[in-house]
């Protein structure tokens, strides 16, 4: 049995920067949150190619390239103000909404 997703600290459409593994150093956006592998999707990094049939009115049979997955621990969300990949911890606003913070600068991560 698997253990209960935890909550992750990024969100889709955010910029990552990956810290290890093939694609160490390369940065995209992020296209799919998959939090019981505690992993996710990014675009244009971890491409694999998958051969699928066709289903005879609209897919194309052939071989598809897609993007895999990359657990959250080999990604660090990406800084406007620093311009890399840095750790972000939570603070509240003084409205009580709560947002990423770049620990390195001090930057509100989160689009508003």
């Amino acid at each position: 049995m698997k253990a209960p997703a935890k909550k992750m600290n990024l969100k889709k459409d955010d910029i990552v920067e990956v810290i290890s593994g093939k694609e160490k150093g390369k940065k995209g956006k992020v296209l799919i949150l998959i939090p019981q592998d505690d992993s996710i999707r990014v675009e244009k990094l971890n491409m694999f190619k998958r051969h699928m049939k066709g289903d005879g009115k609209t897919r194309q049979p052939g071989i598809v390239e897609r993007e895999g997955k990359i657990h959250i621990s080999n990604v660090l969300l990406v800084c406007d103000k620093c311009g890399k990949g840095v750790r972000n911890k939570r603070k509240k606003l003084e409205d009580g909404k709560r947002v990423r913070v770049c620990m390195k600068c001090g930057e509100v991560m989160d689009r508003v």
